[in-house]
């Protein structure tokens, strides 16, 4: 038996409405919330929510020094697609140069790092 279940992933961030909103385009759902917080429940997923931190500094791809803390791994049928749509949607790409991998790793517009996965 487990002790808890996930609630939620939370992403710092300075704009939580404007983070919620690339992250609705790219995985479905609708923003909930006012202020410094906004929730993204995730069909078929866990809920996102978005939290104002004054000062953010986004994390740095590849880099032991500013750790990722963590990412999103998130799965397409095509990742040429999915890239051109995420990049359309204000995603950078951090590593995204192999075309022979089953994944791409980018930043949201906020700067985490999260991956595109064809696996």
């Amino acid at each position: 038996m487990s002790v808890a279940k996930v609630g939620a992933v939370v992403l710092d961030c300075p704009d939580p409405h404007a983070l919620a909103g690339f992250y609705a385009a790219v995985v479905g759902g609708t923003p909930e919330g006012e202020g410094d917080w906004v929730d993204l429940a995730v069909p078929g997923g866990p809920t996102l929510a978005f939290q104002r931190a004054e000062g953010h500094v986004p994390p740095r791809w590849p880099a032991a020094d500013h750790s990722q803390q963590f990412h999103l791994d998130l799965t397409v049928e095509d990742l040429d697609a999915a890239e051109k749509e995420v990049l359309a949607l204000g995603a950078k790409p951090l590593e995204a140069e192999d075309r022979s991998r089953t994944f791409r790793v980018y930043a949201d517009p906020a700067g985490h790092p999260f991956c595109l996965c064809a696996c």
